[in-house]
C-alpha cells in the first residue's frame, strides 16, 4: 500500500519567522482599532454587515449628506460615516485575512493528513513486528499505544 503524497515542502526557518514578525507587525498596527473581543451572545445580537448591507449602509450615508433636512438631530452623521469607513476597511482586509486562513487550513489539513497516515503506517507495522516478537518493537509499540489510546465506545443504554 502506497502513501499518496499531495504535498511536499517546508517552510524554511527564516521565512518562518519572516511570517511571524509580519503578523506581529499587523497586530500591532491594528491594536488601537481591534478593540473588542466578543462574547458568542453578543455576537449573535449583533447586525452584521456583508455585500448587500455595505452597499445599503453607504447609500443611505449619501442620502443622509445630500438631504440633510431629512436628518433626524439625534443621529451624528460625521460619527456613522467614520464607522462605516472602518467596517469598510475592516472587511477588506478580513477577506484577505480570511482567504488566507482558508488556504493555511487547506495545506495543513492535507499536511496533517498525510503525516497521520504515515504514521498510522509505521504505527500498524511495529504493532505487528511486536506481535511477531521482533526485538525492539515491543518497547515502540507499548509507546505509541499509549499515544495512540482508542477511546471506547459508548454503550448503548438498553431500553
Amino acid at each position: 500500500m502506497s502513501q499518496e503524497n499531495l504535498i511536499s515542502t517546508s517552510i524554511p526557518a527564516d521565512t518562518l519567522a519572516d511570517i511571524n514578525s509580519k503578523l506581529t507587525n499587523v497586530s500591532a498596527s491594528l491594536a488601537g482599532i481591534l478593540l473588542f473581543n466578543l462574547t458568542a451572545d453578543e455576537r449573535r445580537a449583533m447586525r452584521t454587515l456583508g455585500d448587500k448591507t455595505l452597499a445599503f449602509v453607504q447609500k443611505t450615508l449619501e442620502y443622509a449628506e445630500n438631504y440633510p433636512a431629512l436628518l433626524p438631530n439625534y443621529l451624528d452623521l460625521p460619527e456613522a460615516k467614520k464607522d462605516f469607513a472602518l467596517s469598510r476597511d475592516v472587511y477588506t482586509i478580513l477577506q484577505q485575512v480570511n482567504t488566507l486562513q482558508r488556504a493555511l487550513e487547506d495545506t495543513m489539513m492535507v499536511a496533517g493528513s498525510e503525516a497521520y497516515d504515515a504514521a498510522l503506517i509505521y504505527y500498524n507495522s511495529i504493532k505487528a513486528a511486536s506481535r511477531g516478537n521482533v526485538p525492539g518493537s515491543e518497547a515502540i509499540y507499548n509507546d505509541l499505544q499509549q499515544r495512540f489510546a482508542l477511546k471506547p465506545k459508548k454503550a448503548v443504554a438498553k431500553q
